[in-house]
């Protein structure tokens, strides 16, 4: 029988029929036990991860037949089908989607000439096309064999990327090793998701970091998923199995517009818009010092509960979060108290403006909620660069076109006030519960600065310290103190919050607003 690498034309085989003969041989991947090895290991093989993620029977592929023209190392017999990477488009839920896939069963998915151009040739295809790419990474690296022709097909990926970022929504799914400068692509793209056990991320691997630190760390311990949802920042989300991660894959992909000229997908809801939230009384308790659950206020608010969180494990202090309000995908970037009392730290800065900056660039309305103590106090933090990373934050709203809402749940503090999407940075429509406080700092502190002379000098200086704070909250911290002064639009009645933000995101969704010309900001670094 023919190998998938032999043109050899069996005797009486018409040209269709080797043409059929050749594409099955590259489909099956010429070798079974590299199939029994993939398998061994936990994962799937690159075909059987296209047919999770897409609906069935949609995939095209293009250059099956494809095959690298290397020299050398024994190249020259080993010239397999594919050449490693399995690339074509297909349908999620109906919609176009792009996708690529390393053949981890062809020279460990390595990347080389032929591969690279295969995947250079479908990321051009998805921008001239304007719908998703997703990559579905399973790769050792770049081909030795071929040198620097790899590195720089490593180059062209990323240039694309770059030039596709905030045109047609990218989504990284690790499914294995990424190691080196291959890392750098999921890094670039705008979701990345990951698989605990067998798949892992870093830019030097354990042996290289023993070897110049003396620092002994598993492959897991240095780049695994857990490392890059909860430490690092650098995945967005994890999952134990295959099936699982590629099935929220696709609802991501439920939630995303094609591209950036169009509106995310609207989903006809039974959830009645104008339903009361009455729970969201016994929710949030009145104690500016008392924790509770941010996320128990989003699904009482959103479209039937549902939410799609991402970086769920990573900064916890913030929540961003991808739901319906009425039908239509709604960004949320929300404090949560239960986390370090929803103060504003360098990991949550960057969380919520990268979050901001996609809602952005694919149309999506962004609904911030506020219950914020202000940035975290710290000399790690000041060293770290907060300012920087704060102001990162910050960029990302001002910078934001699309519909802005912010609704302070319980209070607003200092610098984070203004940072959570104020109406002094361009929110559209900005609300508040009546039981909001915004100050430049708590009473507590707020008193202990303004009046501390008095304090001092009383006989009984708690006595007076606790009367001085009682003044200052009911004249300057009482809620209607911003709404007289038009920092706020309307006080709600908790119970009317979900039908008072649907009413202001369909009021906002005819929008337009441009940006100065110029060739593009320079946000902090």
């Amino acid at each position: 029988m023919a190998t998938p690498t032999d043109t050899t034309e069996t005797a009486g085989e018409g040209p269709v029929e080797e043409l059929l003969r050749l594409k099955r041989g590259a489909r099956e991947g010429g070798d079974p036990a590299a199939t029994e090895r993939q398998h061994a290991k936990g994962k799937l093989t690159a075909r059987e991860r296209i047919d999770l993620l897409l609906d069935e029977g949609s995939f095209q592929e293009i250059e099956t037949l494809r095959r690298h023209r290397a020299t050398g190392f024994g190249m020259e017999a080993r010239k397999p089908y594919t050449d490693g990477v399995v690339t074509g488009w297909g349908t999620v839920e109906g919609r176009t989607v792009f996708v690529y896939a390393h053949d981890f069963r062809i020279f460990g998915g390595a990347l080389g000439e032929a591969h690279a151009a295969k995947i250079h040739k479908l990321m051009d295809l998805a921008a001239a096309a304007g719908a998703p790419l997703v990559s579905l990474n399973d790769g050792a690296g770049a081909r030795i064999q071929e040198g620097v022709t790899a590195l720089a097909g490593y180059g062209g990926i990323f240039q694309r990327n770059t030039r596709n970022s905030g045109v047609i929504p990218q989504i990284s799914v690790m499914l294995g090793p990424c190691a080196g400068g291959a890392a750098y692509s999921p890094a670039l793209t705008d979701f990345v998701f990951m698989v605990r056990e067998t798949s892992q991320m870093f830019i030097t691997g354990p042996d290289v970091v023993q070897a110049v630190t003396g620092e002994q760390v598993s492959q897991n311990g240095l780049g695994g998923a857990d490392v890059h949802a909860s430490v690092s920042g650098v995945c967005h989300l994890a999952y134990d199995d295959e099936e699982s991660c590629l099935t929220d894959v696709r609802y991501l992909l439920s939630l995303l517009p094609a591209n950036n000229r169009e509106l995310p997908p609207y989903v006809a809801t039974d959830d009645p818009a104008d339903r009361r939230t009455d729970r969201l009384l016994e929710l949030v308790p009145a104690d500016p010092g008392m924790s509770y659950d941010m996320r128990t206020v989003i699904e009482e608010v959103v479209d039937d509960g549902e939410t799609f969180e991402v970086h769920p494990t990573w900064a916890t202090n913030v929540l961003c979060v991808l739901a319906r309000l009425d039908g239509h995908v709604t960004g949320i970037v929300a404090n949560q108290p239960s986390a370090m009392a929803g103060v504003l730290d360098i990991h949550a800065s960057e969380k919520a403006a990268r979050f901001v900056q996609m809602c952005d660039a694919f149309n999506i309305p962004i609904l911030t909620l506020v219950d914020v103590p202000g940035f975290l106090p710290g000399v790690d933090q000041e060293h770290g660069g907060i300012i920087r990373h704060g102001a990162k934050l910050l960029y990302a709203y001002c910078n934001a076109t699309v519909p802005r809402v912010s609704l302070i749940v319980r209070k607003a503090y200092g610098g984070a006030y203004i940072v959570m999407d104020s109406r002094s940075i361009g929110a559209d429509v900005a609300l508040a519960w009546p039981s909001n406080e915004i100050a430049v700092m708590g009473a507590e502190g707020a008193a202990n600065v303004i009046f501390r002379r008095d304090i001092a000098a009383a006989d009984d200086p708690e006595a007076v310290r606790q009367q001085k704070i009682k003044e200052y909250k009911a004249e300057l911290m009482h809620p209607y103190y911003a709404a007289e002064r038009g920092l706020v639009d309307d006080v709600v009645d908790p119970a009317e919050t979900r039908a008072t933000l649907v009413a202001t995101f369909a009021m906002l969704r005819t929008k337009h607003a441009d940006l100065p010309s110029r060739k593009h900001g320079n946000a902090p670094a």
